[in-house]
């Protein structure tokens, strides 16, 4: 009896043994299987620098890839249509549905620079334009003394050749702010006085007035104000001190 269960247990042992050997060569199966499947999904990127559109397109989508031409350039080196550059580089590894995107030819560049120094930013692009080019980069910088508008440098420069991108960045005048101040007080001070530094510090005098004085005998009567004089004395102003202003604001004056 006891050989009989012996025998039993070992018969067990050895079915779960087998059970267990096929579990993991299943497992390793299974894992060799994904490794494998990811593994086939990639593929590398060809080579299409120096190719025509066609042919480029062709070895993209042989390997189960896709091609953008995303840019054109001038170029002396590589002929018109053909493939300049190319993202990813050739050889690298990519999922298949990838976007290769590349950069096209123009060849030698054959429409001249134009001189648009001096023209109006407007003027300017319309110049740039006819020719077939394009607006950069467009940059604004004050200039005292010139007027708004006005194209002060491009690149590429008039006439420049062996240009690689068919496009022209300006540099424009903007216009001029005025300068602000901060408004003094001239309470307390003489009209006359007064007038003269406001005319010579580029502002302008406008309404002058004379404040009413209250008579002795009532608050209400009113003894009419002389006219205003050089020597009368600053009783408000407006702007008020402190309030900002600009170049050639009209300051007014209360007096007395």
């Amino acid at each position: 009896m006891r050989a009989l269960i012996i025998a039993a247990q070992m018969k067990f042992l050895r079915l779960a043994f087998i059970a267990l050997v096929l579990l993991v060569v299943a497992m390793a199966s299974a894992l060799l299987a994904m490794r494998f499947a990811i593994h086939g999904s990639e593929v590398a990127v060809p080579k299409v620098t120096g190719l025509a559109p066609g042919d480029a397109e062709r070895a993209i989508s042989g390997v189960g890839l896709t091609l953008a031409i995303e840019r054109q350039y001038y170029s002396v080196d590589v002929p018109e249509g053909r493939i300049i550059s190319q993202m990813p580089a050739a050889g690298t590894k990519v999922r298949r549905g990838w976007q290769v995107r590349v950069a096209q030819s123009l060849g030698p560049q054959r429409v001249a620079i134009p001189d648009v120094l001096g023209e109006s930013g407007r003027a300017a692009d319309l110049n740039i334009r006819r020719r077939g080019l394009d607006i950069g980069s467009v940059a604004y910088l004050q200039m005292p003394g010139m007027n708004a508008d006005q194209v002060l440098a491009q690149n590429p420069p008039p006439n420049a050749s062996g240009v690689s991108v068919p496009r022209l960045s300006l540099l424009v005048t903007s216009p001029s702010q005025t300068p602000a101040f901060v408004m003094p007080s001239f309470v307390g001070q003489t009209l006359g006085t007064v007038n003269l530094a406001v005319l010579d510090a580029g502002f302008h005098v406008g309404n002058v007035t004379v404040a009413a004085i209250p008579s002795d005998n009532s608050s209400i009567t009113l003894i009419t104000p002389p006219q205003p004089s050089p020597a009368s004395i600053i009783v408000s102003q407006a702007p008020a001190a402190g309030m900002r202003v600009n170049a050639g604001a009209t300051i007014n004056f209360e007096v007395r």
